[in-house]
């Protein structure tokens, strides 16, 4: 399934729910929904997002979904019976992640504060440590666990699995998600 320019265009500002079900263990948390998962509705859809390849190859997930197009069922299941959850610190599609501004972040920080404490996840792992500093209005976290929790959930600051991320890999990305996935109980 492909988009023209124009076509994905069409779906800035749109929002779209999280990808989140009871019991959810461990909850990523992206910046924001890029044009093309506000297409989709798939979190991380882009073709060239690092983010599905990367849960496969840490052994969070068994196989890779369908994620350049809207999730079906039995992809939906698969990611739910893992115990994953995703969800975004700002609702807003756009083009590129610093098109937000640090209102929007710091308003969506405080939003995310209250699903955590609803969902109760064991672990959240934010992709975006820019997002994560202007957000949460941390400027010196660094990448790996917080000493700072969210809503009493241990959480991690994670790389961004997009292709503007350049320097990490897959490999690297699966090191660093396995971490908080192993918090969640859901590697060993």
């Amino acid at each position: 399934m492909g988009y023209t320019r124009a076509e994905l265009e069409s779906f800035r500002d749109a929002t779209r729910p999280d990808l989140v079900e009871p019991g959810v263990r461990l909850l990523f948390v992206g910046i924001n929904p890029g044009l093309w998962t506000a297409a989709t509705g798939t979190p991380f859809a882009r073709p060239g997002n690092r983010f599905w390849p990367a849960l496969v190859k840490a052994g969070i997930l068994p196989r890779l979904p369908a994620y350049s197009e809207p999730l079906g069922d039995d992809d939906r299941r698969l990611i739910f019976d893992a115990g994953v959850g995703v969800s975004n610190l700002v609702a807003r599609a756009t083009a590129r992640a610093d098109e937000l501004s640090r209102g929007e972040l710091r308003e969506g920080a405080a939003a995310l504060v209250d699903r955590v404490a609803a969902w109760s996840p064991r672990a959240v792992a934010v992709v975006g440590l820019t997002a994560y500093r202007q957000g949460f209005g941390r400027p010196k976290a660094a990448a790996g666990r917080q000493d700072e929790a969210i809503a009493g959930v241990p959480t991690w600051v994670l790389p961004n699995p997009s292709g503007l991320n350049a320097h990490d890999t897959v490999d690297s990305l699966a090191r660093a998600y396995a971490e908080p996935a192993r918090a969640a109980g859901i590697l060993a």
